[in-house]
């Protein structure tokens, strides 16, 4: 994990804890939003590892789904969830009190936390896992050789 993931990781574990709180003190879409941010920042986190980083929540899911799930890194269900909990996020947020039942709090909760099991697993590895696969020459900064071009035969 970088430099740069760590501080993000530690928010969506900040978030993820005061969504619980949230919870159990009755808020059910501040929790909701709470777990949504927890994902989000979760995101943040993946693309923070590419060098990335987008100014609104819109750029941050439409990047997540480009760089992690499209290639299959992770799971379609993970942009889904990012999808989803944001929306619940607008409804927790903007819309009257009781919006968001106690069981769709529970939802996004649940959804949060996988987020933050799969960056465990994925970010907390010490190098990335495509690294180990890349020839010596390149793990040290330089690039590979090219290879060759079988030549044409003459007739």
């Amino acid at each position: 994990m970088t430099k740069q993931q760590q501080p993000l990781i530690e928010q969506a574990r900040q978030s993820l804890d005061a969504a619980k709180l949230l919870t159990d003190a009755g808020h059910h879409g501040f929790a909701a939003a709470r777990a949504y941010y927890s994902m989000f920042y979760v995101a943040e986190a993946f693309l923070a590892g590419k060098g990335l980083s987008f100014s609104r929540h819109s750029g941050v899911i439409a990047a997540f789904a480009q760089h992690f799930t499209r290639t299959k890194i992770v799971p379609d269900e993970f942009h889904r969830h990012l999808i989803r909990g944001l929306e619940i996020r607008h409804v927790g947020d903007y819309d009257y009190p009781g919006s968001v039942s106690a069981e769709e709090a529970q939802v996004q909760i649940a959804r949060a936390e996988e987020f933050l099991l799969l960056a465990e697993r994925l970010l907390g590895q010490e190098e990335p896992p495509v690294a180990r696969d890349l020839p010596a020459q390149q793990q040290a900064g330089r690039p590979a050789a090219r290879p060759r071009r079988p030549r044409a035969r003459k007739r």
